[in-house]
């Protein structure tokens, strides 16, 4: 019984972290690469029984930076048209990239919930895309009809 409230509460500890049970996140990654948890353990950088203990909740969090660094670019790669498709090659090389990566971690590029709705998160990506002019004029296009929206652009322009 004690196990059960303890996964319980290690799923919502991971809800609040990191958006939704790793579980979940983790096999997405799994289909979508067309590997194993094994395989993905590896590429992470992570004991596969850690990896599992995650995954089941039996641990609430991902304790290496670098490892949750490298779960993010994963998802990112499964975007590359070629992953996408499910060519075996960019496949191949989105894991090796992954596997050979030495992530910096730090506020800037690691998605780390600063806000009550976690919209800083968005402001890096959003700046990599457009600058402060850009951001700021398409706020003004969607001011009329997305007003919520345009405010996000203008945070993401504005941010330090």
């Amino acid at each position: 019984m004690a196990e059960s409230s303890n996964v319980q509460r290690n799923l919502a500890l991971q809800r609040q972290w990191y958006g939704e049970p790793l579980g979940d996140r983790v096999r997405r990654l799994v289909v979508a690469f067309r590997i194993s948890q094994a395989q993905l353990a590896d590429v992470l950088g992570i004991s596969a029984p850690m990896l599992s203990q995650v995954m089941s909740g039996r641990r609430a969090k991902i304790g290496n930076p670098q490892v949750l660094a490298r779960l993010v670019m994963l998802e990112r790669k499964v975007l590359i048209p070629g992953v996408a498709a499910g060519d075996s090659e960019a496949i191949r090389q989105a894991l090796e990239d992954v596997r050979q990566s030495q992530p910096s971690v730090g506020r800037d590029n690691l998605p780390v919930k600063h806000a009550a709705n976690g919209e800083e998160a968005a402001w890096p990506v959003l700046r990599e895309v457009a600058g402060a002019t850009e951001l700021e004029a398409a706020a003004s296009i969607l001011e009329g009809r997305y007003p919520a929206l345009a405010g996000l652009l203008r945070r993401a322009a504005n941010a330090d």
